[in-house]
């Protein structure tokens, strides 16, 4: 199996850390920001929490502590970084 193939669906880390940092922001599940709302989200979530480290954290214990609204704030997140800056 090629290394092509086995990425298949696979979400790369840049991705993983703007959804991270989305998620950790203070917008809104179900807007549709523009990407440079969601460039400007990003970034401030990043400084508010100390670093995309700190966004990780945020989404952890989310997802400890809400689970039922932390997977479809994800999934939003992803969508939304997905659709502002798609992968070639």
């Amino acid at each position: 199996m090629s290394g092509k193939s086995s990425r298949a669906g696979a979400t790369d880390m840049l991705t993983v850390a703007r959804a991270e940092a989305l998620f950790s922001s203070g917008m809104s599940v179900g807007s549709w920001p523009t990407q440079g709302e969601l460039a400007t989200a990003v970034r401030d979530a990043v400084r508010s929490h100390g670093g995309i480290r700190g966004c990780a954290v945020e989404l952890a214990g989310a997802y400890g502590e809400h689970p039922e609204t932390a997977v479809p704030r994800m999934r939003w997140a992803l969508q939304q970084i997905r659709a502002a800056y798609p992968r070639p």
